[in-house]
């Protein structure tokens, strides 16, 4: 079956996923960690793509990107591709590192901004690993400390939050549900509905239900953090009233 195109963000700005595959690790210890960020460092700089969000975990990488120059197909490739080859080298693990294609989701307006960086930094929360003030490998202590070394670029999200506090009680907010990409999540039909109503709630619309009658760029960002958030395209379209087909071209 040919692969569907990805969806092109007006902004520049995408939430980033790649996943080991099968669930893979695809770190084992802090120097694949390191060798990561600076693989990162190094394709975000030549395809001029600005870093604005980070974490590692032990088997998903999340990022939050602002690609002006299109480039993001180029240099995420470049990086996963990279770091596969050093992994298998050092590992003596033989073929795919990665999932054959990662994740990326366009993010068209300040409030989803907010909220997908946000979900990047509470992942080990969710995780139930640490805090995500005391996690190492993620751009947390970049905002609030500005402890880094210029990998992550922090202005436009500092900007908008009023500093380092704003981004603190940004992510002290955070409930186990946020916004962000979950892979596939086997869910009932009333946690499913529970979790699409919370996810319209969180996006200021009072329900799944109202969500088919919003402007179309607004509503495909809930529908778009409804199945990132495990939602299968019938519960969406059972929640909401929205058709399958729409749905289906949202992700």
């Amino acid at each position: 079956m040919p692969t569907a195109p990805r969806r092109i963000s007006e902004s520049g700005l995408y939430h980033v996923v790649a996943r080991g595959n099968g669930k893979q690790l695809i770190f084992t210890d802090d120097a694949d960690r390191e060798i990561f960020r600076s693989y990162l460092a190094r394709f975000a700089s030549e395809d001029g793509l600005s870093v604005i969000a980070w974490c590692l975990m032990d088997n998903h990488v999340h990022l939050v990107v602002q690609d002006d120059s299109r480039q993001l197909a180029h240099a995420v490739g470049g990086l996963l591709g990279a770091y596969a080859k050093y992994f298998n080298r050092i590992t003596g693990h033989v073929g795919s590192v990665f999932q054959p294609r990662f994740f990326s989701e366009p993010i068209e307006d300040d409030g989803y901004l907010l909220a997908s960086v946000r979900y990047v930094h509470i992942n080990p929360e969710k995780a139930g690993m640490c805090a995500a003030s005391a996690y190492r490998w993620s751009s947390y202590r970049e905002y609030a400390e500005g402890d880094g070394d210029g990998l992550c670029a922090t202005e436009l999200v500092l900007g908008m939050l009023d500093g380092p506090t704003g981004f603190v009680e940004l992510c002290a907010g955070a409930s186990p549900r946020d916004v962000g990409f979950e892979g596939v999540v086997r869910l009932g039909s009333d946690e499913a509905l529970r979790i699409a109503d919370d996810i319209a709630r969180a996006f200021d619309c009072a329900d799944a239900a109202a969500v088919k009658v919003l402007p179309i760029s607004r509503r495909n960002v809930i529908l778009a953090a409804m199945r990132g958030n495990g939602l299968t395209i019938k519960q969406v379209e059972r929640a909401t009233g929205v058709g399958s087909g729409i749905i289906a071209r949202v992700m």
